[in-house]
């Protein structure tokens, strides 16, 4: 693991467990996707040296994908998500990983998209949350932008273009630098209000949309 930039974060952690600590990571994420013992994750990003974290076409082509029904750029403008972690498994399934630390990250910015690209994305958000059923509180462009935009390129490959695809959002426990939460409970709360908000408590791809707690106490004993 490098020295180089902060040590702590969903940043941070999400390298030392893909880079040092895959085994206890891939037991996580393995035990959330229900994959036998014989179904490995082999995770495309963000890799050392570099530890790149791709977006738009390239964790497209990361991935080794194609969206032949519906392309990405008739569903997206470039700009899109920028993802923490890529990973796909021994039996073809894609995951898409979100990581945080502390809970004021999820309260993410609202789209900074130009008026040409916040018309595209905002159809994309509204026909996704039309296919969810949603009744929101909340503008999805405007409040929880990033976990609403996540959901939304898990419904194109996986409904639109029928991709076994999944989205993995990672929350580490006890990120003390960050005042994180030292339990999953608490996590689980700030997530209940925000899908409350959003109107997708319950959904059909909510089997789908996986959530994995990871204590950042046990990714520094795994990799003393």
């Amino acid at each position: 693991m490098s020295n180089e930039g902060k040590q702590y974060g969903s940043q941070y952690w999400l390298r030392v467990a893909v880079n040092s600590a895959r085994n206890l990571l891939n037991s996580a994420v393995g035990h959330e996707l229900g994959l036998q013992p014989d179904e490995k994750i082999n995770w495309v990003s963000p890799l050392k040296p570099k530890y790149t974290e791709f977006k738009d076409g390239a964790f497209l082509r990361e991935l080794g994908i194609d969206l032949r029904k519906v392309p990405l750029k008739k569903f997206w403008p470039n700009g899109g998500p920028v993802w923490d972690a890529l990973a796909k498994t021994t039996r073809g399934k894609i995951i898409l990983c979100e990581a945080k630390a502390h809970i004021p990250e999820i309260d993410s910015p609202n789209s900074g998209a130009s008026p040409k690209s916040l018309e595209l994305i905002a159809r994309s958000l509204g026909q996704t949350r039309t296919f969810l059923g949603g009744k929101p509180l909340v503008d999805w462009t405007r409040t929880f932008y990033q976990y609403s935009n996540r959901i939304a390129h898990l419904y194109l490959l996986r409904e639109l273009n029928g991709l076994d695809a999944y989205l993995v959002n990672i929350y580490f426990i006890n990120e003390e630098t960050m005042n994180g939460p030292s339990t999953v409970g608490e996590w689980q709360g700030a997530l209940t209000l925000i899908k409350t908000h959003m109107g997708i408590t319950q959904t059909v791809l909510s089997p789908f949309i996986k959530e994995v707690f990871i204590d950042v106490d046990d990714l520094k004993k795994a990799t003393e």
